[in-house]
């Protein structure tokens, strides 16, 4: 029909900016992730800030990676991902990928905060001492903890296949569990992005009222501030991300809700939204970061060149 006619090809223009978005986005990831591992292999070291961009842009790659696969043979195959274990396979690694850039995420802000924040008290003197040490195990913590989720999203999906598969009940006994799985499903889903979403809506108060009460103490406005300008940096950094990660969580959130509806176009409307953001916040953290952008200005400019 004319309206099928309509969804195809608006799938089909969808998948086109899906698609640069995606190979954009893993184009910028994989330029962070090669300049690190370039330092980390002459160093034979890297910062904490280093380290959490290194991991970032893995999980942000991977992600935008098995997140076009998917797109892909959704729209155009399918029948390959009705095939057992195919499809369970693909939202476990796609929700272990996405935990890791939302907590990982989370973390950049956090190490931000306590990097720069001032504050007399004794626990966040200690966390500011320890932030380094601290680091790796946050990192470890959030990619464990994205592993077991996504564990989770596997099993769930799996009884969920066998169910709508074998079940010889009537329809509505069907219909209760497959929307108690996807209850499930979404409830770890939604927890993912509570707790990253907490740590990002705290950090950027925190460095709020650590410039407020920093400026309320200065003897002097006269005098450039180096630490105003780290607040102010920060802010910048970590506001960005929470402006984009409203957008996401708003983005997803709809199209949850589209999902159990059907109804495509929409659905790919936000996808477009949803692939954009790991590019475009590592975007934003390679030209918060000199070296990253310096770098990246001479690739731009011998590819001018060329």
């Amino acid at each position: 029909s004319q309206q099928q006619l309509n969804v195809t090809s608006f799938g089909a223009t969808g998948m086109a900016l899906i698609t640069f978005e995606a190979f954009s986005g893993m184009w910028i990831n994989a330029f962070i992730i090669s300049l690190l591992c370039k330092a980390w292999f002459k160093k034979k070291t890297l910062n904490s800030n280093e380290k959490i961009l290194l991991l970032l842009g893995c999980s942000r790659f991977g992600y935008l990676s098995i997140s076009w696969v998917y797109s892909f043979f959704s729209l155009f195959y399918p029948n390959y991902l009705s095939v057992h274990s195919i499809i369970q396979l693909a939202e476990g690694t796609q929700l272990f990928f996405n935990g890791s850039n939302l907590w990982v995420s989370a973390c950049l802000c956090v190490f931000y905060c306590i990097k720069i924040a001032n504050f007399r008290n004794s626990f966040f003197i200690y966390l500011k001492v320890k932030i380094d040490r601290i680091v790796p195990w946050l990192l470890l913590g959030s990619v464990l903890f994205s592993l077991l989720i996504g564990i989770l999203v596997y099993d769930i999906s799996d009884k969920l296949h066998c169910n709508k598969s074998t079940s010889q009940g009537n329809s509505w006994e069907v219909k209760y569990r497959t929307d108690e799985h996807y209850f499930l499903v979404y409830f770890i889903i939604g927890l993912l992005f509570v707790t990253s979403f907490t740590a990002v809506i705290f950090s950027p108060l925190l460095l709020l009222f650590s410039l407020w009460r920093h400026k309320r103490n200065m003897q002097t406005n006269s005098m450039k501030d180096l630490s105003v300008d780290a607040h102010i940096r920060a802010m910048k950094s970590i506001l960005s991300f929470l402006v984009m990660y409203n957008i996401n969580f708003a983005s997803f959130f709809v199209t949850t809700v589209y999902s159990v509806e059907g109804l495509h176009p929409i659905m790919f409307l936000l996808y477009v939204v949803l692939f954009a953001f790991p590019g475009v916040h590592s975007l934003i953290l390679i030209f918060s970061n000199s070296k990253l952008e310096n770098t990246m200005l001479r690739i731009l400019l011998l590819m001018k060149c060329k």
